[in-house]
């Protein structure tokens, strides 16, 4: 084991594969001054400007060139600084990307990683602190990537790479300091398979990205007061693990689902609903109200979802 940081351990799995596989490369604004959070340090000065590549600030143009370098044999890794900026490259990842190899009978593939950074991070505000990731679960032909920890980014970013369907990778921008064990060699994680944080009996507990470490605070609160939290983190929004997630609710008959993403139309409702129509669970959800995030830190937290809402919801679910 290493102990690297988040950033670094994405950094790591790139640069791997880039001497892996001569066919990937990376392009966004800014990665030749190492990227807006340091993700991409260093890289230029090892494989050149060609493979980490500047671009204009025109992301349906960064996108665009993308896919069609990706359909033509390269795996290109496309950074959008931002979630909120890949709006402005949504139809050639949506109606382009996600749709080319149903369109083309399986002649073609779009081997695409587009990272996108998700989240609130330092009263960045409404434009720059979102997380869409319900979005892109939400469009056929998608995959879509949530990764917590250091290690899963590094694992799970080398898998999205060697993916053959176009990858969503969304990075919560808090976690870019976060320091973890991360495994050495060659580990890539499968696409689908949740992790079991902790296990408990009395109630299921299911979250992805940065919200995963405000529950696993919630059920260490919930555990002083003798409540055994089986805390799940997706890591992947779609795929997503549905008989981890269903074994668990069936075996404690309680659920809630926690994301930082507005809760309405979140993906907590499809977690919810799957366990509704599969299990007898009582099943509820928890996610930010349906407001923009403001600048301001007062303001900011008025939308946060922390581990005391999430102590005070699964209350609720118990004794309901």
């Amino acid at each position: 084991m290493t102990i690297m940081t988040y950033s670094a351990a994405a950094k790591a799995a790139l640069a791997e594969e880039m001497r892996r596989d001569p066919y990937v490369w990376a392009v966004g604004e800014d990665l030749g001054r190492g990227g807006v959070f340091g993700q991409y340090a260093g890289l230029v000065e090892e494989f050149g400007p060609d493979r980490i590549s500047d671009a204009p600030i025109s992301e349906a143009a960064i996108m665009g060139a993308c896919v069609g370098a990706a359909m033509t044999g390269t795996r290109p890794v496309v950074e959008m600084r931002f979630s909120d900026f890949a709006l402005c490259a949504v139809d050639e990842l949506v109606n382009q990307a996600a749709k080319a190899r149903f369109m083309f009978g399986g002649q073609s593939k779009v081997p695409l990683v587009v990272r996108e950074p998700i989240g609130m991070w330092r009263s960045s505000a409404a434009q720059h602190s979102q997380s869409l990731e319900s979005w892109y679960a939400h469009i056929p032909g998608l995959v879509v990537v949530c990764p917590s920890t250091p290690a899963d980014n590094k694992a799970l970013l080398k898998a999205a790479i060697r993916c053959d369907d176009p990858v969503v990778y969304m990075e919560h921008k808090n976690l870019w300091p976060m320091e973890g064990e991360v495994p050495d060699g060659e580990i890539l994680l499968p696409f689908g398979k949740a992790r079991q944080v902790q296990q408990g009996g009395d109630i299921t507990m299911v979250s992805w990205s940065a919200q995963v470490h405000v529950c696993a605070e919630a059920a260490k609160s919930l555990a002083a007061e003798g409540i055994g939290v089986d805390l799940w983190d997706l890591r992947t929004l779609w795929p997503w693990d549905r008989e981890a997630i269903l074994t668990s609710a069936a075996k404690t008959g309680r659920a809630v689902i926690v994301h930082e993403a507005v809760q309405v139309g979140g993906f907590g409702a499809e977690i919810a609903a799957t366990i509704a129509e599969h299990t007898g669970a009582r099943v509820s959800r928890l996610g930010a109200p349906r407001a923009p995030i403001g600048y301001a830190p007062p303001v900011e937290n008025a939308v946060r979802v922390t581990a005391s809402q999430i102590v005070a919801h699964a209350r609720t679910a118990l004794n309901g």
